[in-house]
């Protein structure tokens, strides 16, 4: 018996049309889709502060006036987080549209995570709640599920632990599942978007994944026939890596081993899943916190030509005497040198001056920076203009996570009928310890080396968590292994992003994906919402780290 999920969306912006593809391209059991990221959180909050009524994924509710008679047609159980910080409204607005339109649909949700009222000073603190509320609501019949924070993987957990009628203690089962569950969260990452070989196939319009799910947990990842991109080792591969940490993978139902997982190709755009083991999972959970941080503004000098140095020092000086009559808290330059000597057009003779302010007060980062950097239009360096003009500044966020026993939320199923079942929290649970690191593989022996890129023989996927970054890095044979397991340290890495030598840096090794995952700690300061950093979200952090050059054996080459 196989259960087949499929996922329609891997953030709240996603491709639009994605449900209608997935529901007509084949047969699906269950559709997901995931709207939710830490910024979305962020962003849906502010949302609520203008209208009680909001926090939800408005877009959504269109793909479904669209495509709900289909999914009705075809049996198919929609699961989403879409509802954000109010999936008793989206819910709610679910209904309206199906007896707008005559469809006669059994719309259910999940609550229990929104803690904001014992959070003061937040925007919005949810918990990142488990399945098993989904699987409740599937259980006594309902057609689509609407939740809120809950883990990305929840959205596969729930509908198979309902299906195949798995208890909290089926521990290895539900770990599949939660690979499962990552693998599909992104949409389209796992099917060659964002893939380090991305000239392997046809990417220009990738086929959204799915999941045929087994009763013993085990699963094989594909696609629709026809559609876009491709499934292979190395697609599942990355996506395992994106913002994970160590070999343990906890979430509020079971820690998934990514250490134990096994992939297969199983035929074209097939890669089967197995051997994943699982434990009791912590006895805490998550709970991301959302608040408002202040006011930023930011202004881009473009710097032509000679002296790039010295036009980048005056203008510096210049600002800061401006800015010193109402000094921001916080001022930030970076220099870009994008410019090259005897460039034959004027943008490639240019680098880029980079000014961010943070303030409490949006004046002091709005008009005091705009008037200080207009009045120099005719008074700094020569050829001086800016890519735009600064604004009056803008809110940014804040994010940080903390811990809550998994009994401090109230868990409820709330089902098609307005009955409200709580839902147990996990009785079996286990501290979650890190794990002695595995025995590395014999080294390559000596040979000759050339100095060439990372990229030339190892894939990497990047993404934040919070202030953190991780970057997975993979290669695709055992001979290439030998030789990264030994050569791509902490140290080594360290020593080819030079923004993360202040930093801690931890190095994971998970030889069976022949993978090495660094977490770089505090990178991104206090998340992607107070952009930090040129790629606030880390996405092309693996990228950079695959530009660079080292010694590789030349009998990889």
């Amino acid at each position: 018996m196989t259960l087949r999920i499929g996922n329609a969306s891997g953030f709240y912006g996603d491709r639009f049309d994605a449900v209608r593809e997935m529901l007509t391209g084949g047969e699906l059991d269950v559709l997901t889709g995931d709207y939710l990221a830490e910024l979305t959180m962020l962003i849906l909050g502010r949302d609520r502060l203008k209208d009680p009524a909001a926090g939800y994924a408005r877009t959504f509710l269109r793909q479904l006036e669209d495509c709900l008679g289909l999914a009705h047609e075809r049996s198919v159980k929609i699961v989403t987080n879409a509802g954000g910080l109010n999936p008793a409204g989206l819910a709610d607005a679910v209904r309206t549209l199906a007896g707008r339109l005559g469809i006669p649909v059994r719309v259910a949700h999940v609550e229990g995570d929104d803690l904001t009222a014992a959070n003061p000073g937040s925007l919005a603190a949810h918990a990142y709640l488990g399945g098993f509320g989904i699987a409740e609501c599937l259980r006594a019949g309902a057609d689509i599920v609407v939740t809120g924070r809950v883990t990305d993987a929840a959205l596969v957990t729930g509908p198979a632990a309902a299906h195949f009628g798995w208890r909290p203690t089926d521990h290895d089962r539900l770990a599949g599942a939660v690979v499962a569950g990552h693998v599909l969260e992104c949409g389209t990452q796992a099917t060659g978007g964002n893939y380090a070989f991305f000239g392997d196939g046809d990417v220009r319009r990738p086929g959204f994944p799915l999941a045929e799910i087994h009763e013993d947990g085990s699963c094989v990842i594909t696609k629709h026939p026809g559609t876009g991109g491709f499934v292979d080792v190395g697609t599942v591969t990355a996506q395992l890596l994106y913002e994970t940490g160590g070999a343990r993978y906890a979430g509020p139902d079971v820690t998934a081993r990514l250490d134990t997982v096994r992939l297969v190709q199983d035929g074209p755009d097939r890669v089967r899943i197995e051997g994943v083991r699982g434990e009791a999972p912590p006895p805490t959970l998550k709970v991301g916190l959302n608040r408002l941080g202040g006011f930023r503004n930011e202004v881009t000098f473009v710097l032509t030509g000679l002296g790039i140095e010295a036009k980048a020092a005056l203008v510096r000086e210049q600002m800061s005497d401006a800015l010193a009559k109402s000094p921001p808290a916080d001022v930030r330059w970076e220099l870009v040198r994008t410019d090259r000597p005897d460039a034959d057009t004027e943008e490639t003779a240019s680098a880029l001056l980079r000014l961010v302010v943070r303030d409490p007060d949006q004046a002091t980062v709005g008009r005091a920076l705009s008037g200080a950097a207009i009045e120099l239009a005719l008074a700094s360096y020569p050829g001086f203009h800016v890519v735009a003009p600064p604004g009056k500044g803008a809110p940014y966020g804040v994010f940080e996570d903390v811990y809550v026993p998994q009994d401090a939320v109230d868990h409820r199923a709330v089902l098609h009928d307005g009955s409200r079942l709580p839902v147990i929290p996990a009785q079996d649970t286990l501290v979650l310890e890190t794990l002695e690191e595995p025995s590395l593989p014999e080294p390559l022996p000596a040979g000759p080396a050339r100095r060439a890129p990372l990229g030339l023989i190892a894939g990497a996927r990047s993404g934040d968590k919070g202030g953190n970054a991780n970057v997975g890095v993979w290669v695709r044979t055992d001979e290439a292994w030998r030789w990264l397991a030994h050569e791509l340290t902490a140290d080594r890495f360290r020593e080819l992003l030079p923004e993360s030598r202040p930093l801690k840096v931890v190095r994971h090794v998970l030889p069976g994906l022949r993978a090495v995952n660094f977490v770089v700690e505090g990178i991104l300061g206090e998340g992607v919402a107070s952009q930090a950093r040129f790629d606030p979200q880390a996405k092309a952090l693996g990228e950079w780290l695959r530009s660079r050059h080292l010694d590789i054996p030349e009998v990889l080459l």
